[in-house]
């Protein structure tokens, strides 16, 4: 019998979360995904750090002072992408400086740059997703991106407001945290029992699924952010999922027969009134996980950031 990674490709796209080629190369996924700390990991690995040097050396012959930074930070993360699309056959997300997530104009513009900067290297932008933290801004970005012909990836998605958000705007593909979500709960209620179907994450991701499906959005589900190989067994046959090298290993080496658990339903008409600002801001209000997570993951992401720019700093 084939080993479930092999079980779980035949009923959903695998995505690699990560920017270790060497996993890629073994794994063999359909696409793969990247953010701030994942680039940090890659590069402070000996065999990636000449990337580092390639980044500021174009940098500095573009660019001026603190600027040479923030574009080699952006040219570093393009050059991990550009070897991405080498070792998947489908798409590669990149993502947006996390502390652009509250401004939808340099969102947009960020996004732009980064496509030119792929553009530059002969990539075929057509495989990029542009990676957004879905807040309101970063979603209203994503809206207007979409209308241009980009696709999207909307990330750090952990409530209903933020995926009904996505799915209205034509939004291509939404990154629900599933192990991020079970964090939460297991902290504010560490007695419960959170196994297999009563993960919060996994009762988050499936609810989205069965929803998209029924009102026919277009928009894929792609869970992320997963702690054990459980949450992932009980989401196959999501769209997507997106997993880190020691989860593909897990499955890669799990022998037993893999079920099913994702499929959609019937179709239901889709809802009249499309979700308004004051409507998705009061609802986040509402909704403790999502506004804690999504504040929190935006922080670690920023923070990342920093501290890859740091390292580029003292490159110089």
């Amino acid at each position: 019998m084939p080993n479930q990674l092999e079980q779980l490709k035949s009923m959903t796209t695998v995505v690699a979360d990560t920017g270790d080629f060497a996993a890629i190369k073994q794994y063999q996924p359909q696409d793969a995904t990247t953010n701030p700390s994942l680039v940090l990991k890659a590069i402070e690995q000996i065999q990636y750090q000449h990337l580092t040097d390639e980044a500021l050396q174009w940098a500095k012959t573009h660019q001026q002072g603190q600027e040479v930074v923030t574009l080699a930070a952006d040219k570093l993360a393009v050059m991990i992408g550009c070897q991405l699309l080498d070792e998947v056959p489908g798409l590669v997300s990149t993502e947006v400086d996390a502390r652009l997530s509250f401004d939808t104009k340099a969102t947009i513009d960020k996004a732009h740059q980064l496509l030119s900067l792929y553009q530059q290297t002969g990539a075929d932008t057509s495989r990029i997703l542009i990676k957004i933290a879905a807040t309101w801004e970063g979603i209203d970005a994503a809206r207007v991106l979409e209308q241009q012909g980009v696709k999207c990836n909307l990330t750090l998605i952990f409530g209903f407001a933020q995926t009904r958000a996505c799915a209205e705007a034509g939004i291509y593909l939404i990154s629900p945290f599933v192990g991020r979500i079970l964090d939460w709960y297991k902290k504010i209620n560490p007695e419960q029992d959170y196994t297999g179907e009563k993960d919060p994450g996994v009762i988050s991701v499936r609810q989205i699924y069965q929803y998209f499906k029924q009102n026919r959005y277009d928009t894929i589900v792609m869970g992320a952010s997963f702690r054990n190989i459980q949450q992932i067994q009980w989401l196959a046959g999501c769209d997507r999922l997106t997993i880190s090298p020691v989860l593909l290993n897990d499955l890669a080496d799990n022998q037993q027969p893999l079920t099913r658990h994702l499929q959609a339903g019937d179709s239901l008409p889709s809802m009249d009134e499309v979700l308004t600002e004051q409507a998705f801001r009061w609802q986040m209000n509402q909704d403790q996980m999502a506004t804690e997570k999504l504040a929190e993951g935006i922080r670690q992401f920023g923070a990342d950031q920093l501290k890859l720019e740091k390292l580029l700093t003292e490159g110089l």
